[in-house]
């Protein structure tokens, strides 16, 4: 088994299901169908198929309010070759038991298992990750790996461990839907789609995601090798912070030399970028975490909660209990519904046909 790649080995995989949360990106879903619908066309036949599928195939909106018609239930979803949930990280099944049981059966039973984005969520509260390496998205991270300890969550775009496939987004679904064309199609092939939609290489999945740095229109691979050892310092200690000083010494140079090449890279001090990313690790928490304000002030380092409510509030302008309240997050163990209102539902439902 080869870690950190999407590398599906020779079973071939022609027909994917999606399980659509409410509320599930709608780009996922589009980089894979969109992309293997041209591999069709180019072909001329149908290579891929692709079913969409819901709990109890009703309808899934998108997180942009785009309605889809679903083909299929969960129960009904067993003659796809892999099933990719797809969803926010809030996202749960209506009702847990069956929906949850149901994918370890699938499992169980040959049929592939992954997830983009969000849907690693719902993926790993039904077991099917649990002792399992996995791709999560940098602005999941701290929240899952909180929530599932059991988890191992690692820095790629794409993680396989045995039959579970997980994909960290939008732009890694594009790059496995291309590795798929390439595997049944050939890389003539998959170099014309990719070259249709003006994608200019395909990523392999063990290439680390793409972070941005705050206060800079950079990211972190982009950054000098100084300040990129610090900053990956600081992300390995966010419950227990390292003072600057300790930090320079690791990284082989002086404070003042830490501090000038930081501002140079950020426009920060080494202080306030180190500040603001343990600020943006409560807010995963506080967003997509049950975890209490207390628990997550002290995960992220601060003695109380009123120092990281205070702290929080100057830099989001709000305080952790009313981000909490103005983000969505259903009621533990309630599935994760949008509500139809008349503002939100498109004049048309969106419908994918198969090939």
């Amino acid at each position: 088994m080869t870690l950190h790649s999407s590398d599906f080995g020779p079973a071939p995989i022609r027909h994917i299901g999606f399980l659509l949360f409410p509320g599930f990106p709608m780009a996922c879903l589009t980089a894979a169908v969109d992309t293997l619908h041209t591999a069709n066309e180019l072909a001329g036949q149908q290579v891929f198929r692709w079913s969409l599928v819901t709990e109890t195939g009703a309808r899934a909106t998108a997180s942009a309010g785009v309605p889809f018609e679903a083909d299929c239930s969960l129960a009904e979803a067993d003659a796809v070759d892999c099933l990719f949930l797809l969803s926010g990280p809030e996202a749960e099944f209506g009702d847990p038991v069956p929906g949850n049981g149901r994918l370890r059966y699938l499992a169980r039973h040959g049929i592939l298992l992954g997830a983009a984005a969000g849907g690693v969520f719902p993926l790993a509260r039904s077991g099917v990750l649990s002792g399992r390496r996995c791709a999560v998205h940098w602005s999941y991270l701290s929240a899952f790996e909180t929530a599932f300890p059991e988890c191992t969550a690692i820095d790629r775009l794409a993680v396989r461990d045995g039959p579970v496939h997980t994909i960290s987004g939008a732009a890694a679904m594009f790059d496995l839907a291309l590795e798929l064309i390439g595997n049944a199609l050939g890389e003539a092939a998959m170099n014309e789609v990719a070259c249709m939609f003006q994608h200019p290489v395909l990523r392999s999945g063990s290439a680390r995601q793409k972070v941005p740095v705050l206060q800079s229109a950079r990211t972190v691979d982009q950054m000098p090798p100084a300040v990129k050892q610090a900053m990956s310092i600081f992300s390995e200690n966010v419950e227990s912070p390292v003072g600057i000083r300790e930090v320079a010494r690791r990284t082989g140079i002086s404070p003042r030399q830490l501090e000038r090449s930081f501002r140079t890279a950020t426009g920060l001090s080494p202080g306030e970028y180190y500040r603001r990313q343990r600020l943006k690790t409560a807010r995963q928490m506080v967003r997509f975490s049950w975890d209490s304000i207390s628990d997550i002030a002290h995960s992220v380092g601060y003695a109380s909660s009123s120092t990281l409510t205070l702290h929080y509030r100057k830099f989001y302008g709000v305080t952790p209990v009313q981000d909490r309240k103005q983000t969505f997050r259903p009621d533990p163990g309630v599935s994760a519904r949008i509500p139809l209102t008349a503002d939100r539902v498109p004049e048309k439902v969106v419908t994918f046909t198969s090939g």
